[in-house]
């Protein structure tokens, strides 16, 4: 399965697109070597973007040649104002985002990024608006961090001496190496334990498949699988995850997704698939993209726009648990692919979800490059500028898609530094409390309240993975009628 997507799309659209261009102009004029990157973006954006209807200067007809679209982009020397000039509001529009280096983007999508193996997430101080800290929620296996002397729970309020604040922390944090300096928090506030840990990052893969085993309680054989990130590299290493789980014979599925921030709709439709197995062919999600696109899906090939349950990965048999149920963890930086899980398998199963408001994004993204077609083949070798703008949205079967603000969980209960517990741990708190569901038993391991605060980010969206959902390809029903 290719990895990117096959922009043939451009060939029918362009006959409306930028129409004024080619009208008045006796030759279609290139754009000049110091705006081909702004060049890129304009086209780019004015095809595929989900909101291009509503940016005025995205419109069809805002200029009528080359020519006075070179004057308006001589206005954006540097391409990254332009791009966020292209965008509707902030409020509206939160993931769209364009780098300088597509190979650094096609790794991070994969899993891939320089990496000292810390996953953390940051939160406001105590009273304060600009000061944060990080907490540490796990090690990466085979990173620098992993032979170090930090763990998950562990707090730090500062990189090299300096306190974190939501200024300097991405500075801080991207340095490839730099120490954290650890502390404590007294019910008050911070204080500086004394330990300090150097980390240093190296090109490092991760495993999205960080846990996966069998508890048994009771009558119940319950898998545990905690899954953190939508790679498709590894979807033939989680359907083994499932075929283990299969074998073993799980009554329950406990899928832990409170660290994961989305990634390739490909692999959620066969997560989905390897939980259920009863609805092959059957649709799994609708996609809605700008109106242009949209009209052409809807007169020519309607069946495009679904998104339908599989029951291979690349010919090879998925293995399906075809439960009725599945218990799924989140937080507040479960987003993206992994909220498109929980929503479509709402209309065909019961999904009970713990135990915090998820992120709310409820849009997806395509890799657009400088090339003809705006696929990976031919791109300008130039630059290596990339954009990853928002494309479509996707609903359910039955229509919905509007939790912008984030789902919400069936059963509330938050994940508190103090009471982090062991992941995988039948006492950790957030599985004690989804195995007692489970099991009917109601009988939670009982914690001392910890103190909350306020969430800020988290690892994964300072490392340029930015809560994604993208498609890799165009529907095969578009590519076969534009053939």
């Amino acid at each position: 399965m290719k990895k990117t997507f096959q922009f043939t799309l451009l060939l029918l659209v362009a006959a409306f697109t930028f129409q004024a261009c080619q009208d008045n102009d006796d030759t279609v004029t290139p754009a000049p070597v110091n705006l081909e990157v702004q060049d890129f973006i304009w086209k780019g954006l004015n095809q595929y973007y989900l909101w291009q209807g509503d940016v005025a200067n995205l419109s069809d007809d805002r200029f009528a040649s080359q020519t006075e679209l070179n004057t308006f982009l001589t206005g954006y020397p540097v391409p990254e104002n332009l791009f966020d000039a292209l965008r509707v509001n902030s409020n509206i529009d939160r993931f769209s985002w364009i780098v300088d280096d597509y190979l650094v983007l096609e790794q991070a999508l994969g899993g891939i990024s320089k990496n000292d193996g810390v996953d953390y997430g940051l939160s406001y101080k105590p009273n304060s608006s600009t000061e944060i800290f990080a907490y540490v929620r796990y090690i990466l296996p085979n990173s620098d961090a992993s032979t170090k002397e930090i763990k998950r729970g562990d707090i730090f309020t500062g990189v090299n001496g300096t306190q974190l604040t939501i200024s300097n922390y991405q500075s801080l944090l991207s340095l490839e190496n730099y120490t954290v300096n650890l502390a404590t928090y007294n019910g008050t506030t911070f204080v500086s334990n004394g330990k300090s840990v150097a980390l240093t990052k190296t090109v490092l893969a991760e495993n999205p498949i960080y846990i996966n085993k069998v508890i048994e309680s009771g009558s119940h054989k319950i898998g545990y699988l905690m899954y953190n990130g939508f790679y498709a590299a590894y979807d033939t290493q989680l359907n083994d995850a499932f075929g283990s789980l299969k074998a073993q014979g799980i009554t329950d599925l406990v899928l832990d997704l409170r660290y994961n921030s989305g990634g390739s709709v490909l692999t959620a439709t066969r997560l989905a698939s390897m939980i259920t197995g009863q609805f092959t062919g059957e649709v799994f999600a609708k996609q809605q993209w700008n109106a242009k696109i949209n009209a052409y899906f809807e007169s020519e090939s309607p069946e495009s726009l679904k998104n339908k349950f599989t029951d291979n990965i690349d010919n090879v048999a998925i293995n399906s648990l075809k439960l009725n149920t599945v218990y799924i963890l989140t937080t507040a930086s479960t987003a993206s692919a992994s909220e498109l899980v929980i929503n479509v398998l709402a209309p065909h199963i019961i999904v009970v979800q713990f135990v915090v408001l998820t992120t709310g994004k409820i849009v997806g993204s395509v890799t657009l490059y400088d090339s003809p077609t705006f696929s990976s083949e031919n791109r300008n070798p130039d630059h290596r500028y990339a954009m990853q703008p928002i494309v479509l949205k996707i609903v359910n079967s039955v229509g919905f898609g509007d939790y912008y603000n984030g789902l919400t969980p069936d059963f509330s209960q938050k994940e508190t530094i103090s009471t982090f517990g062991i992941l995988g741990d039948t006492s950790e708190p957030l599985l004690s409390t989804a195995i007692a569901k489970i099991t009917g038993t109601g009988k939670m391991i009982q914690q001392t309240p910890g103190k909350q605060f306020d969430f800020f980010k988290d690892a994964k969206s300072l490392k340029g993975i930015q809560n994604q959902m993208y498609i890799e390809e165009a529907p095969e029903g578009l590519l076969k009628a534009l053939k």
